[in-house]
């Protein structure tokens, strides 16, 4: 890959913005919360750049492949539990769902790219 760090990668930085806005729709919602759709946000979250970072580091178009099918899988985790905040609590996100898109249909064209390189 040409990018000497995933801090270069578009997707990494969209990432990054979403745990943000995530963290604060979190903390929006009731204590009761706190330890379940709260915290699953932020997890699923937290994967989607992690994973991007965590794959851009290893060897190979495969594993990076792999790492960005996983943060794909938390940015379809992470619409389902914010649909569930705004459903159960009221809570808008929509901003939120917008970068979530723009990041699922960035990591889709990546592993479509380090897929067809193999």
């Amino acid at each position: 890959m040409a990018t000497h760090s995933y801090k270069d990668l578009k997707v990494w930085q969209k990432g990054m913005d979403v745990v943000e806005k995530v963290y604060a729709i979190a903390a929006a919602l009731p204590t009761t919360e706190k330890y379940a759709l709260a915290d699953q946000m932020k997890r699923a979250a937290v994967s989607i750049p992690s994973n991007i970072a965590e794959g851009q580091k290893r060897f190979g178009k495969l594993e990076m492949s792999h790492f960005c099918s996983i943060a794909l899988g938390s940015t379809a985790e992470l619409e389902t539990q914010l649909q569930l905040a705004n459903r159960l609590y009221g809570l808008r996100a929509d901003e939120t769902l917008l970068i979530r898109e723009d990041i699922s249909k960035m990591l889709t064209g990546l592993i479509k790219a380090l897929r067809s390189k193999n």
